[in-house]
Order: structure tokens, then C-alpha cells, then sequence
């Protein structure tokens, strides 16, 4: 079995609450972070439309439609990615938050594992999800995801099967959209989209923004039915090297319908805003 090099190129997925002046600034920045955001995600790519190639760092190159497909290899490999290792920070109210993946298989079949959650303060573990998918391309820039994702932490157990689609759309955004079939009639789905706007070889600015959505409230998780939650930010990193990269930025983060009476009733505010810092690792 080969353990895979790092891709030439630099970065990417590859798959492919009050008053008074002061308040009243602090109120608009949610709404400054979600718009910073959808402008980078809608109009940032402008400069990749012209490029030729362009890598996401978890699969080597991604090429243009009408290219040649790249040849599948029957190679094992084994790439790991911690793309989120961060501690966020809105006064006294402090998190860490991680998300990571990892895969192993060869370029037509993949086991992905993919895990993220928060540690609050107190140390309890909150709103983790884990998964274990099989995955499979069905085009140059798009595969198949299929598998099993549990809810692991200080709450009740869920478990769910899962299905989805996970790669670079136009633009070479980076997306995964997956539904869940959970016990009881629950169902619930999940999309990400990402970017890597190149200011330079080594910095990036990276807008991010995921969304949840379900079938039926959960009290006892403090999920209410509907879209439940937007989180959406900024992240700018510098890689030291390909596989080492510090960032800091700001995320929004904004429970909604049931979910925010849920946190609300928990003494915890329905939206926030935090600054952040972190590292993200590939290997």
C-alpha cells in the first residue's frame, strides 16, 4: 500500500445579544459576515474562470471540462485532512471546534471517515456527527457517497443512514450535500460549500458556509424542525508549508424556528458572532 504525497499545488478539498452605538455596530456584524461570505462564494472565482488547472490538495489536479479523463490508478492510498482545529471566542463564552476527514482506497473506490464536533466549556462534547461512507466516482468532478453517520456526544444517540454527492461544481467550489434516513421516520440534510480565493501562493482566504435541515424536532438534541442552523464564515490562512497552515477569522453562527427557542430556553443566545484562530493539517 502507497501513502499518497502531497498534491504540487496548494490547498483545497479535492473532491473533487442591547443598546447604544457600540450594540447597535455590534448588531450588523452577523449580517456583514453572512453577506462578506456570499459575495466570496458568488463572485470570487472570477480570476479561476481563466486558469487552465487548478488543485484542491486532497486528490492532485482537477482539470477543465473537455479535458481528457485522468486515468483511473488501482493504487491504495491514504490521505488525512484536519481542516478545522480551532478555538472560537465571543467574550467569556470560549469553544474548540475540530472537523477532519480521511480516506483510503484507490482513485474508483474510497473509504471515507469524516468526524466534527464542539467542546464547550466545562468540557462537554456538543453537535458531533460522524460518518463512515463508501465512496465512488460518477464524473470527473463529482462522486457518490453512501453509508452510515452517528451522533455521538453528551446528548442521545442518533443514528442515521446516509447518502450524498461530494466534489467541485462550476468554479471549483468545493460541495457535499447529503440526506439522512433515521430511526423513527427521522430525516434530516446537510450541505457545505467552501472556496479558496488565492490572494497569494501561500495565503488563502476561505469562505465556508454549512446548513442543516430536518423532518421532525428533536427535543431532547435541541433540534427543531426545518432549517435548524446556519453557520457561515471567514477563514484566512497562511501555509507555512502545504501541510501546516495557522488561520484566523470570524464565523456566524444562527439557530433558527424551534432550535433557537431550544438554546434560548438553554440560556445560550440564538445567533452569535466569534472571532477565531486555529491550524489546518493535511497529511
Amino acid at each position: 500500500m502507497g501513502v499518497s504525497l502531497p498534491s504540487a499545488l496548494p490547498y483545497g478539498t479535492g473532491y473533487v445579544p442591547h443598546r447604544g452605538g457600540v450594540m447597535n455596530g455590534l448588531r450588523r456584524i452577523p449580517h456583514a459576515v453572512l453577506l462578506l461570505s456570499l459575495i466570496l462564494l458568488t463572485g470570487g472565482t472570477a480570476a479561476g474562470a481563466g486558469m487552465e488547472m487548478q488543485a484542491t490538495g486532497k486528490d492532485g489536479p482537477v482539470y477543465l471540462p473537455g479535458g481528457p479523463m485522468p486515468a483511473m490508478d488501482d493504487q491504495v492510498y491514504l490521505h488525512a485532512l484536519l481542516e478545522q482545529a480551532e478555538h472560537r471566542m465571543a467574550g467569556t463564552n470560549q469553544v474548540f471546534t475540530y472537523e477532519g476527514e480521511a480516506w483510503l482506497g484507490t482513485d474508483e473506490n474510497k473509504l471515507w471517515l469524516k468526524s466534527e464536533g464542539t467542546v464547550g466549556k466545562g468540557g462537554g462534547f456538543q453537535d458531533a456527527r460522524h460518518e463512515v461512507l463508501y465512496d465512488r466516482p460518477f464524473s470527473t468532478y463529482f462522486d457518490w457517497q453512501a453509508g452510515w453517520r452517528i451522533d455521538l456526544d453528551n446528548g442521545p444517540t442518533r443514528q442515521w443512514a446516509a447518502f450524498g454527492v461530494q466534489g467541485l461544481t462550476l468554479y471549483f467550489f468545493d460541495l457535499e450535500a447529503t440526506a439522512y434516513l433515521g430511526t423513527d421516520g427521522r430525516v434530516a440534510a446537510r450541505v457545505e460549500a467552501s472556496y479558496d480565493l488565492l490572494l497569494t501562493n501561500r495565503l488563502i482566504l476561505q469562505p465556508r458556509l454549512e446548513t442543516n435541515w430536518y423532518g421532525q424536532s428533536d427535543p431532547a438534541r435541541g433540534l427543531g424542525a426545518g432549517v435548524s442552523n446556519l453557520e457561515t464564515g471567514i477563514r484566512l490562512r497562511y501555509e507555512f508549508a502545504r501541510t501546516f497552515a495557522p488561520y484566523l477569522g470570524v464565523v456566524y453562527q444562527g439557530a433558527f424556528g424551534r432550535t433557537g427557542t431550544f438554546q434560548q430556553q438553554q440560556g445560550q443566545a440564538a445567533d452569535s458572532v466569534r472571532f477565531l484562530f486555529g491550524l489546518r493539517l493535511w497529511f
